[in-house]
C-alpha cells in the first residue's frame, strides 16, 4: 500500500517540474554566434544576386533570403544592425557593379553604401521583430503566423521607403525583380511588385519558423509548409483580354552612345538611321519606336535631325516616337517626342532624372567631397511635369524613359490614363556588357505582366525586346547589333488588380509588420509594468 501511495506522488512532482517547450514564451536565442552570422549575411549577396539576371537563377533568392533570417533571428539591435549592413554591403556590391562603369568607383561604393544602411536599419527591426513577437504572443500561431507577417512586412516597408527616398529613391534590387523567369511571377498581376517582394519573404520566414516549432510534429510542419507553397503556385495570373494590335518597328542602332564613347555630334541619330533604312518601305507598320537621346540632334532645334526625322516618316507612312535631348527656357529635359513629320505632335519629360547621372541634387553640398566626380555631370535635367502617355497613331502609349520602368507609381499613372502600350526608351551604352540592361528587361517583363500590356523595351545598344501581355518575348534583339524588331504588338485596356489597388498593397503590408512590431512591444512594456509593481 505504501508504494502504491507514493508513485502517483512521484510522479505528480514529475510532471509539476517538468520545464516547459522552450518555445513557449522564451526569447528566441540566436542559433548562430556572430561570427557565424556575419558570414551568413556576406554570403547571402552574392547567392541573392545569382537569383537575378543575368544568371537569372530564380530559386536561390529562397536560400539568400534564408540566410540573411537566420543570421538576424534572436539578435540585439547592434549586432543585427551590423548583421544587416554586411548583408547589404555583400548583395549591392555584387549587384550593382555596373554603376563603376560610368563614373569610377565612387559612385558604385556610394550607393551602395546607401542602399545598405537602409538594409541595415530594416535588418535591426526584422531582429527585434524576433525577440519580441515569442514573447508577446507565445503561441504556436504568434510564432508561425504572426512572426512571419511581421518579417516579411518589415522587409517590404525597408524596400518600399529605399525605393522613394532620399532624391527619388533607387527600387533596384528589390527580391520581387528577381522573378521575371520564374513560377511565382504571375503574382504580380494581383499583388504588383511590392506584394510579390512580401510574399517571397513570407514563405521563407514561414518555413524557418516550421523547421524551430517543436510543438508541431514534424509530419504536421511539413504539410503546411506543402499547402502554404502549393497554395501560392497554383493562384493563376489575372486574365488579360487584348483589344487588338498594332504594327511596331523597333530599332536599335547599335551606337556609341555612351557618356565617354567620344561619339561626335549626329552620330547616334545616324546610327539609327541607317538601322532604320533596313526596314522594308512596305513593312505597314503603324509606328516607329526610337531609344532614349537616339535624336542626339535635337530635331526641335536642328533643321538638319528634323529633316531627317521627316524621311523616316514619310518613306514608313508612319509616326516615329522617338528620344531626344530638349531645351527650352533655359532648362534641359530627357524627352520622347511623336514626330509626324515636320514636326512634334506630343511630348513626355522623363518626371526622375536620375540623381547624380542626369543631375546633381544639393550641387553646393555634395561638390566639395568628390568636385572632380562632381564636374563631370555639368548638364542639368529638368524634372517633366507632363502626363505619362502620348498618343502615336491612334494609340495610347505610356512611356518610360530608361530608369523610370522601375518607379511603380509611374507605372500605375500610365496605365490610370489609358496607355494600351508601353514603350520604355533606354540608353545602355554607359553600362556595357554588364547586368544592368538584362536586370532593366527583367523589369520591364515583369511590368508587362503587371499592367496587363505588352512593353517594347528598346535601347540604343540592347538589350532590347518586346513583350507580350503574358510576359514572354515576342521578339528580342542581341546586344551591341543594329537591327530593327517589326511586331504585331497586342493592345489592352484591362486593368489588373494590382494596378487598381496600387500602393495601397505595400502599405497594407508594410503596416502589418509595422503594427505588429508595435503591438509587441506595447504588450511587453505593460507585463514589465506589471511585473515591477
Amino acid at each position: 500500500m505504501t508504494a502504491l501511495a507514493r508513485a502517483p506522488r512521484r510522479e505528480r512532482t514529475a510532471t509539476a517540474s517538468a520545464p516547459p517547450p522552450p518555445s513557449a514564451g522564451a526569447p528566441l536565442r540566436p542559433p548562430l554566434p556572430l561570427w557565424g552570422a556575419l558570414l551568413a549575411a556576406a554570403a547571402s549577396g552574392p547567392v541573392l544576386d545569382a537569383a537575378f539576371p543575368d544568371r537569372g537563377l530564380w530559386p536561390l533568392v529562397f536560400p539568400g533570403i534564408a540566410l540573411v533570417l537566420l543570421a538576424l533571428r534572436g539578435r540585439r539591435a547592434g549586432p543585427a544592425f551590423l548583421v544587416g549592413l554586411v548583408a547589404g554591403l555583400a548583395f549591392y556590391l555584387t549587384h550593382i557593379e555596373w554603376a563603376s562603369l560610368y563614373l569610377g568607383p565612387v559612385p558604385w561604393i556610394a550607393l551602395s553604401a546607401l542602399e545598405s544602411l537602409f538594409v541595415a536599419a530594416g535588418a535591426t527591426a526584422i531582429a527585434t521583430a524576433t525577440r519580441w513577437i515569442p514573447r508577446a504572443f507565445p503561441t504556436i500561431a504568434g510564432r508561425v503566423i504572426v512572426l512571419p507577417i511581421a518579417v516579411a512586412g518589415l522587409w517590404t516597408a525597408r524596400e518600399a521607403i529605399s525605393a522613394v527616398w532620399p532624391y527619388g529613391g533607387f527600387a533596384w534590387g528589390r527580391v520581387s525583380l528577381s522573378q521575371s523567369e520564374g513560377p511565382f511571377a504571375h503574382l504580380v498581376t494581383w499583388l504588383g511588385l511590392s506584394g510579390l517582394s512580401f510574399v517571397l519573404v513570407l514563405l521563407v520566414a514561414l518555413l524557418l519558423e516550421l523547421a524551430a516549432e517543436e510543438r508541431v510534429r514534424r509530419s504536421s510542419r511539413a504539410l503546411v509548409a506543402g499547402i502554404a507553397v502549393a497554395l501560392v503556385l497554383v493562384v493563376p495570373a489575372f486574365p488579360v483580354e487584348t483589344t487588338g494590335s498594332t504594327r511596331v518597328a523597333a530599332v536599335q542602332g547599335n551606337a556609341k552612345a555612351g557618356y565617354f564613347d567620344g561619339a561626335r555630334y549626329g552620330d547616334i541619330l545616324r546610327a539609327h538611321l541607317a538601322a532604320t533604312a533596313e526596314i522594308p518601305a512596305d513593312a505597314d507598320v503603324d509606328m516607329v519606336v526610337w531609344p532614349e537621346n537616339a535624336a542626339d540632334a535635337d530635331p526641335l532645334r536642328d533643321a538638319g535631325s528634323a529633316a531627317a526625322l521627316d524621311r523616316v516618316v514619310e518613306r514608313l507612312g508612319a509616326p516615329l516616337v522617338v528620344g531626344t535631348v530638349t531645351e527650352r527656357d533655359g532648362r534641359f529635359y530627357n524627352e520622347s517626342l511623336v514626330w509626324t513629320g515636320g514636326g512634334a505632335s506630343d511630348h513626355y519629360d522623363k518626371k526622375h532624372p536620375v540623381p547624380f547621372g542626369e543631375y546633381v541634387p544639393d550641387r553646393a553640398f555634395w561638390e566639395p567631397f568628390a568636385p572632380d566626380l562632381i564636374g563631370l555631370i555639368q548638364r542639368e535635367y529638368t524634372p517633366g511635369t507632363t502626363d505619362q502617355v502620348m498618343d502615336a497613331a491612334g494609340i495610347t502609349a505610356g512611356i518610360a524613359i530608361c530608369f523610370d520602368i522601375v518607379d511603380d507609381q509611374l507605372t500605375t499613372d500610365m496605365v490610370d490614363e489609358g496607355a494600351q502600350i508601353i514603350l520604355a526608351q533606354s540608353n545602355n551604352a554607359d553600362f556595357g556588357r554588364t547586368d544592368e540592361s538584362v536586370q532593366q528587361l527583367a523589369i520591364a517583363r515583369l511590368r508587362a505582366l503587371e499592367t496587363g500590356r505588352s512593353v517594347v523595351n528598346i535601347s540604343t545598344v540592347g538589350t532590347s525586346a518586346i513583350v507580350g501581355p503574358d510576359g514572354r518575348d515576342l521578339d528580342r534583339l542581341p546586344w551591341f547589333t543594329a537591327g530593327s524588331m517589326v511586331v504585331d504588338v497586342p493592345t489592352a485596356d484591362v486593368v489588373t488588380p494590382a494596378v487598381l489597388v496600387g500602393r495601397d498593397i505595400e502599405w497594407l503590408v508594410s503596416g502589418l509588420g509595422l503594427g505588429a512590431l508595435a503591438v509587441a512591444g506595447l504588450a511587453l512594456g505593460r507585463r514589465g509594468r506589471r511585473a515591477a509593481r
